[in-house]
């Protein structure tokens, strides 16, 4: 057997041997699940997901989750934005079809460029937010007609809900999380 195959057994092997189990572990307010969340990271225990009825500020940064780069993503569709705003422009006007403006020389980009800002500025924008919107329902996977995944119908209203996986003594880990001010800890069997 070649490496590469026993190396995919012994994936196959450990994928078979993982608990599918989770915990959701309920809070009824913000201040505590932030207390929660920095204790569990100390513990090295693995945040699946936070479900919470309104942002929470600084809950990202407790999670330990990376920056997001939606930011960069925005500025590089202006900049696409701009271009096409520019290239159309003066396709439309200089080459395909020469217009006298005003007395402005059509056989000029540059010369026509400050009649053109508005132009420029509201393609840049629209690609930026049209383009951000559809990069920000990809990333999140939120099409039409999607299922909800919210595990629990509370965390619309007024609790807060961490999902953790189960790693080792549920008993302990229970225990842990009821030290933490949980007002409920259920097991749950997650189906992927």
């Amino acid at each position: 057997m070649t490496d590469m195959t026993i190396i995919h057994i012994q994936n196959i092997i450990i994928t078979k041997n993982m608990s599918n189990k989770v915990l959701h572990v309920l809070y009824n307010d913000d201040d505590i699940l932030m207390d929660a969340v920095k204790k569990t990271r100390a513990a090295h225990h693995h945040i699946e997901e936070v479900f919470t009825p309104f942002p929470v500020h600084g809950l990202d940064k407790a999670m330990g989750l990376a920056p997001t780069r939606l930011a960069i993503a925005s500025f590089i569709y202006g900049l696409i934005g701009l271009t096409v705003a520019t290239t159309m422009m003066r396709y439309i006007m200089i080459q395909d079809w020469p217009q006298d403006i005003g007395g402005k020389p059509s056989f000029s980009y540059i010369q026509n460029m400050p009649a053109f800002v508005p132009v420029m500025f509201e393609m840049t924008v629209f690609f930026a937010a049209h383009l951000m919107v559809i990069t920000f329902y990809m990333r999140s996977r939120l099409w039409p007609f999607k299922e909800a995944e919210n595990p629990d119908v509370r965390t619309t209203d007024d609790h807060f809900l961490m999902e953790v996986a189960v790693s080792g003594n549920e008993n302990e880990l229970i225990a842990f999380f009821q030290e933490t001010g949980a007002v409920e800890v259920k097991v749950i069997e997650k189906h992927f």
